[in-house]
C-alpha cells in the first residue's frame, strides 16, 4: 500500500469495517475461532505465516485505537488477549510471543499474536507481517486439530452445527 486508502476517514468511523460487518463467526476465510470472549474473538489463522499465529479481534462498537476503550473495556480486552497468548505459549511452546496492535490496512482494533522460534525468519527483530494475506495456508486437518487444542486450553465449547 502506497497511500492511505480514498476511504480511510469512513474507516476509522467503522464505516465499511470489514472486522465490523463479519459479525462473530465460527470460521472465515482467514481462521478459525478458537474462542469466543466477553470483548474479543481469537481466530487461529489460516494463512501459513507462523505456526499459531492467532488475530484477537475487539468485539464491542467500532473502536480503531485501544485508547478509545473505557477502562474496564481495556482490562477486558487485554484480559482476553493475555489468555489466548498463554494458550497460544502453553500449546506451542514459542522462544518469544510478539503482540502487535496496529490497524494500519484494517483500523478496527485487533492484536496480531505471532510466536517466535528457533527457526524464525527474523530473530531479534519485528516479525515481518504484511498486509496482504500470503498465498500458504495451513493444511486444514492441521488448523482443525490445533484449533481443537487451543479451544480446549481456553476452555472454549464451539457450538454444535445443529445451533
Amino acid at each position: 500500500m502506497s497511500e492511505w486508502p480514498p476511504n480511510w476517514s469512513d474507516l476509522i468511523k467503522g464505516i465499511g469495517c470489514e472486522m465490523c460487518e463479519a459479525g462473530r463467526p465460527e470460521a472465515d476465510v482467514y481462521g478459525l475461532r478458537i474462542r469466543k470472549g466477553q470483548y474479543s474473538d481469537a481466530y487461529l489463522q489460516r494463512a501459513d505465516v507462523q505456526r499459531g499465529y492467532t488475530l484477537v479481534i475487539w468485539r464491542g462498537s467500532h473502536v480503531n485505537e485501544p485508547t478509545d476503550l473505557t477502562e474496564e473495556e481495556a482490562a477486558g480486552y487485554w484480559a482476553e488477549v493475555l489468555a489466548v497468548a498463554r494458550a497460544l505459549i502453553s500449546n506451542y511452546e514459542p522462544l518469544k510471543m510478539n503482540y502487535e496492535t496496529l490497524g494500519n490496512s484494517v483500523p478496527h482494533l485487533h492484536t496480531h499474536l505471532v510466536p517466535r522460534y528457533t527457526d524464525d525468519p527474523r530473530p531479534g527483530e519485528p516479525f515481518p507481517l504484511t498486509a496482504k494475506q500470503p498465498d500458504a495456508k495451513v493444511p486444514e486437518s492441521r488448523l482443525r486439530g490445533e484449533a481443537t487444542i487451543l479451544r480446549k486450553l481456553l476452555g472454549y465449547e464451539q457450538p454444535s452445527a445443529r445451533s
